[in-house]
């Protein structure tokens, strides 16, 4: 997802809105502090992933960042994954149900009101 969210990063700074974009690379071992400086210098996060919102890796980066940064949070974690539906089979029908650089776009611009 980091592509998507390179691209959505791009189109927010040509809205007035700046944003930075984290590669945590590995989970295990996850580079925490990169993230939550994140946080203290933003003020915000999202979490993607292209697998389900719940009970994976969005819910563990997000707890992470409610856990280490809450304080600097100017919003609630936002997470964005994968539509609670099987993968379908074709392309055609599989890449409505991961998250979009739209999907993304219009996460931070609601964090930001």
């Amino acid at each position: 997802m980091v592509g998507a969210c390179l691209k959505a990063a791009e189109l927010l700074v040509a809205e007035g809105i700046s944003a930075e974009v984290v590669d945590p690379r590995t989970l295990v071992p996850l580079d925490e502090e990169t993230l939550v400086a994140s946080v203290r210098k933003t003020g915000y996060a999202i979490v993607v992933d292209e697998g389900t919102r719940r009970f994976g890796v969005t819910g563990e980066l997000a707890s992470l960042v409610m856990e280490q940064a809450f304080d600097y949070l100017d919003a609630p974690v936002a997470r964005i994954g994968a539509a609670a539906v099987p993968v379908p089979f074709s392309p055609t029908l599989e890449l409505p149900t991961i998250p979009s650089v739209e999907q993304i776009v219009a996460t931070a611009k609601a964090l930001r009101s």
